[in-house]
């Protein structure tokens, strides 16, 4: 495909992407309640601690609470169509089942939103981004326990009745299959990861599954325009080799995705997890109603892609890959970032052919980009940027990659880098692993001045926004 056929369609939702919990800091401000994050100072590994502790870089954050119209006003600069971010459900409901929402957080929303409409960004809005009030996870265990689902209702209902007009865009969880290897980050279960039973692992994912399909039957009750997408970790996986063993292996392993997107996108449980289930012992209580619930599918799937991983049956060959919270074999093809993440473009590629081939729904790539540590430098006029061409090919690359899938006749809506300004790592609580293209003068030992810099990808992400792409190369 040459440079002059590379087209992304009219209306293609160009952004960035963010977290509440990574980003926002006040974790004790008006009202806010403790989620699970403010207890993780070390990010998905742990330890868990039992109050917040000042070496949580979450705590703080960017201090985007305060800095907001400062940041959106960058974003707008760039030419953003759409702003992906996190409500707190502890903003609005600071212990999850409080009988009264916090009207302090539900106004900084407000706020927010309508900033963004402002400069014409459009708010795409995660209801549940790895935050989970604490007092639900310590009281109930998290998604384990079905009242969460009365309470996620709840909230969702709050957001919903409170947004309806704001709001066009909406994901249930994020990366919701990250609940099998992360159970507290993402489920807000407090049983420790080696105690919980795949029993009630696997009924907190069908909690989940009702609670999400709850979401989009209520959305679109009260919302007849509104968009409604579920968001998966997107980890595509090869074989190490040939071997019908490997090729079997990577089937199962794929399911750890697939699983998840086919409920959200068909209504149903998969036939293969009733094998699964009766090889494991588990036994998924559906509640009366909770089969037709199901039948509320998304209207678009989303997803995260960073890394593709190899899968084989050969044991003395399963040498886990660093940073993906999936594992997998490292791929001897790839090169790997900073922090082990191989780095595949055409992974991109073949993710988004093998959800479009499955479900011929919309899909929205709400994740991407490169965790690197930056230098800031001056440049020879003397302001401050970093010289950050590695994070330009990173994403040109990918990019690439999702124009041609576009040309295979893949149907993709938008694409939001993660991290387009600085923030707190989700997988290690770091500072120094950075994504954006908005440099934060803040370090991991806390110090720094908040100030904000453009990096020379900011020019050419504005760039590629003004082109709509045609300027890839």
């Amino acid at each position: 495909m040459n440079k002059l056929e590379r087209k992304f369609p009219e209306g293609f939702l160009w952004g960035g992407a963010v977290a509440a919990n990574q980003c926002e800091g006040a974790y004790n401000e008006d009202g806010k309640g403790l989620s699970t994050q403010d207890v993780a100072p070390k990010g998905v590994v742990g330890p868990i601690t039992e109050e917040p502790t000042e070496d949580n870089m979450k705590l703080i954050g960017i201090d985007f609470y305060h800095r907001y119209k400062e940041d959106i006003k960058l974003f707008a600069e760039m030419g953003f169509k759409v702003f992906r971010t996190s409500i707190a459900w502890s903003r609005i409901y600071p212990n999850g089942d409080d009988a009264q929402p916090n009207e302090k957080g539900l106004q900084f929303y407000d706020d927010l939103f309508d900033e963004c409409l402002k400069y014409g960004i459009e708010p795409l809005v995660t209801i549940s981004h790895y935050e989970t009030p604490l007092a639900l996870s310590k009281n109930y265990d998290g998604w384990v326990n079905r009242k969460l689902v009365g309470f996620y209702e709840n909230y969702v209902r709050t957001i919903f009745n409170r947004y309806k007009d704001k709001v066009k865009y909406w994901l249930t969880f994020n990366e919701i299959n990250s609940v099998i290897h992360a159970p507290f980050l993402s489920g807000g279960i407090y049983t420790p990861k080696e105690k919980l039973s795949k029993q009630d692992l696997y009924q907190a994912i069908h909690h989940e599954f009702v609670a999400s399909a709850l979401a989009v039957k209520i959305g679109h009750e009260l919302m007849p325009k509104a968009k409604i997408g579920c968001m998966i970790l997107g980890t595509p996986t090869y074989p190490l080799t040939p071997n019908p063993d490997d090729i079997i292996a990577t089937m199962q392993m794929e399911r750890n995705i697939f699983f998840f997107s086919d409920v959200h996108a068909r209504g149903y449980y998969p036939n293969y997890m009733k094998r699964f289930f009766k090889e494991n012992d588990i036994q998924i209580k559906f509640e009366p109603g909770d089969e037709e619930i199901l039948k509320n599918t998304v209207d678009f799937i989303s997803f995260s892609y960073y890394v593709s991983i190899c899968e084989t049956a050969d044991t003395e060959k399963k040498v886990t890959g660093k940073g993906n919270l999936f594992g997998g074999v490292p791929n001897p093809y790839l090169k790997e970032s900073e922090w082990g993440w191989q780095i595949d473009p055409k992974g991109l590629r073949f993710i988004l052919n093998q959800f479009y081939d499955r479900y011929q729904k919309p899909l929205f790539i709400v994740e991407n980009g490169l965790g690197a540590v930056d230098e800031l430098i001056e440049d020879e006029k003397g302001n401050k940027t970093v010289n950050d061409d590695y994070r330009i090919k990173y994403l040109n690359d990918h990019l690439v990659q999702a124009a041609e899938a576009i040309e295979d006749g893949v149907e993709v809506m938008g694409y939001t880098t993660w991290g387009c300004i600085d923030l707190v790592s989700a997988s290690t609580a770091e500072l120094k692993k950075r994504y954006g293209f908005i440099y934060v003068d803040r370090n991991d030992d806390g110090t720094g001045t908040l100030e904000r810099y453009k990096k020379k990808s900011f020019y050419w992400y504005k760039n590629v926004i003004e082109t709509n792409g045609e300027n890839l190369e």
